[in-house]
């Protein structure tokens, strides 16, 4: 297998692409949480999931489930939602306004910071203290965390290094388009949010959305304004590559013209891109308009795709412009539906004995090549480390 990983690193032109193992198999899913994920920032959520104080949050991901907690000091923290007493899950559900975390199974209870508050009858039946009982030994498992275009990433390992050095790259990019003033005034609409679970890898979801060279068939109703002619990929950095249109023009059908990014260059005014995050955050920048998509792994063969849409000021959250965002998420979501058939019939060409890694295109296949040399070499580097 690693000879094969390392002929993909090593790949210039149109060689095969990643074996059908790390599509299909449980034991490839757990390696990409313990060694892929884990020590890289990847995205869980959007702080928008939790919009005040005492929100908590629970997001299930690569056989683990986490939470995401708005403390008092208006903070995002990442907990493992595991009781630091008997290992119980701390919340089944989502929860808003919390004052505290409490344990359904002996109700021990944790500070929205992850402090240990409450023990009862941790020394018998009405003694709820013990001396010699240190609280400050059992918080809760706390995850390193940053948040940025409202997506909340975390370092589960903690030794991913800052994450303004892993961001850095995409955001020197994206000033091209909307300046150094960068997304301010983004702000998450209310009504822009959306997901749906696939029957596919979370691989061969960043693979799709790499590439333009399938939109004349499974889009050909995007096709029409946002021609395959007018799209270019690129890959100019280690951890992310896209692609992007020079023919961005909003369908509104009549409905109000959104703000516009104060930053945004006129010249590249019908400029759009669409970055991938390595290893599982999408993003589209628009001039009026800025999605991002989490791919969270729920199994080999599951994913789950949550979706957020964000505005510019007034845009967001006006009234005015409620039918214009209407149409701009159900075009997304439109959009997003019809690849759900190729990425699903791409997982079930997966279990063909046949099928060999395939083969990329010069051109149109160059962001998607990036992103199986990208992982290929971070599997052998684990593989030599160890």
């Amino acid at each position: 297998m690693q000879a094969t990983f390392d002929k993909i690193q090593a790949s210039t032109l149109g060689e095969g692409g990643l074996p059908n193992e790390v599509y299909t198999s449980d034991g490839f899913f757990k390696w990409e949480r313990d060694h892929l994920f884990a020590s890289r920032w990847f995205g869980i959520g959007f702080s928008a999931d939790v919009p005040e104080p005492g929100d908590i949050h629970r997001v299930d991901v690569l056989g683990a489930s986490l939470l995401i907690v708005r403390g008092d000091d208006q903070q995002i923290r990442v907990f493992h939602n595991v009781c630091r007493h008997r290992g119980r899950q701390l919340l089944d559900e989502p929860c808003t306004r919390a004052k505290l975390i409490r344990c359904p199974y002996h109700s021990w209870t944790y500070r929205l910071d992850g402090t240990l508050s409450g023990t009862p009858h941790i020394g018998g039946s009405g003694v709820h203290t013990v001396d010699n009982f240190d609280k400050s030994r059992f918080t809760l498992y706390e995850i390193a965390v940053s948040t940025w275009l409202d997506v909340v990433f975390i370092n589960l390992d903690g030794q991913a290094g800052p994450f303004e050095n892993f961001i850095k790259p995409l955001v020197k990019r994206l000033e091209r388009l909307w300046g150094t003033e960068g997304p301010a005034g983004l702000t998450p609409a209310r009504d822009g949010f959306t997901e749906m679970e696939v029957k596919s890898n979370w691989k061969l979801a960043v693979e799709n959305y790499l590439e333009a060279y399938h939109l004349p068939i499974v889009h050909p109703v995007l096709n029409r304004y946002s021609p395959l002619s007018q799209h270019y990929a690129y890959h100019d950095a280690a951890d992310f590559a896209g692609q992007g249109v020079t023919s961005y023009r909003p369908v509104i059908n009549g409905a109000e013209r959104l703000p516009i990014l104060s930053g945004w260059k006129e010249e590249l005014k019908h400029t759009a891109e669409y970055p991938s995050v390595y290893p599982n955050v999408l993003i589209g920048v628009q001039h009026d308009h800025v999605f991002t998509m989490l791919l969270l792994p729920l199994a080999s063969d599951r994913t789950l795709e949550r979706v957020e849409l964000q505005f510019i000021d007034e845009g967001a959250t006006d009234n005015a412009f409620t039918d214009t965002r209407s149409a701009i998420l159900e075009g997304w979501r439109g959009v997003f539906l019809e690849d759900v058939s190729a990425v699903e019939g791409m997982q079930y060409g997966r279990y063909s004995q046949a099928f060999d890694g395939g083969v990329f295109t010069p051109v149109l296949d160059l962001a998607t090549r990036h992103f199986h040399r990208w992982y290929a070499q971070h599997v052998n580097a684990k593989i030599e480390a160890t």
